[in-house]
């Protein structure tokens, strides 16, 4: 494998990975994690002393890690799933949440590092069993008190999937968000609405539009592209098309949810406040 590179944000030029690295703490995953942290910290070039973080794996319900910053000591946390990674991926892992951190931008070459990692199928994997078993979904009912989510499914998939597609767990949402409108998982086989939309105020079609979208995930399962997961393929986009309203749809949704921000990959933005 060839040496990682570390992204100097002042140069825009790659830098080889720090030497520390080569004399890491081996005595125990933890003592590894708390090794690569401390030279990513140490790599960020503030010019205060890098300061103590105290790291560990945590049994998140999938690949999740987060970075704290308290009382000037550094607090990770990062999904179990990834205890006995390579150093180098762990190193790009802390890269990034120390990026983040300081909010600087986040080097793509140890983001394809991690990416290509946790996208290989074993990690996937067990980062699905961990969802599964320890995962939840707050379940409510689908029966709303203006439309029956159970009834809008069987239209849709008549009209759009010619009965094709398996009825998964249908819910309303237990509050009214309206950031995220609609999520399809495919872990627990589930498709939660906004309870946002079950409102004698909105027209069945966005309704009929938002859960149109998350069957269309039911039907086109993510796929890894270039170590990233692509949940909205091209296909999927085409299929998304033929929704009879599209447009108006859209309208109507532009004026229910927030924008969500452009992500830096140019991907095109969940306008439907959909996932």
């Amino acid at each position: 494998m060839n040496t990682p590179s570390r992204f100097d944000h002042r140069r825009n030029t790659p830098r080889p990975m720090p030497q520390s690295l080569q004399l890491i703490d081996t005595r125990g995953p933890e003592a590894t994690l708390k090794s690569v942290f401390a030279a990513a910290l140490s790599a960020a070039g503030r010019k205060e002393a890098a300061p103590e973080v105290e790291a560990r794996f945590y049994p998140y319900a999938g690949l999740s890690s987060t970075i704290r910053l308290r009382r000037g000591r550094v607090y990770v946390r990062v999904s179990d799933v990834l205890a006995g990674s390579p150093p180098e991926v762990l190193y790009a892992l802390a890269s990034m949440l120390v990026a983040k951190l300081y909010r600087r931008k986040v080097s793509l070459e140890h983001e394809r590092i991690y990416r290509q990692y946790a996208s290989q199928r074993e990690v996937l994997d067990a980062s699905e069993t961990v969802r599964r078993n320890r995962g939840y979904k707050i379940i409510t009912s689908a029966q709303g008190k203006v439309y029956d989510l159970a009834q809008t499914f069987d239209e849709l998939n008549t009209r759009y999937f010619q009965d094709s597609l398996k009825r998964p767990l249908l819910s309303w949402s237990p509050g009214r968000p309206r950031r995220i409108l609609g999520h399809h998982d495919h872990v627990h086989g589930t498709i939660i609405i906004s309870r946002a939309l079950d409102s004698a105020g909105i027209p069945k079609f966005v309704l009929e539009y938002v859960l149109y979208h998350e069957m269309l995930h039911v039907k086109h399962a993510p796929i890894v592209r270039e170590g990233r997961m692509v949940y909205h393929s091209r296909q999927f986009r085409s299929d998304e098309r033929r929704f009879e309203r599209f447009d108006e749809a859209l309208k109507w949704l532009e004026q229910i949810a927030p924008r969500q921000r452009r992500r830096r990959s140019g991907s095109r933005p969940h306008r439907n406040g959909t996932n």
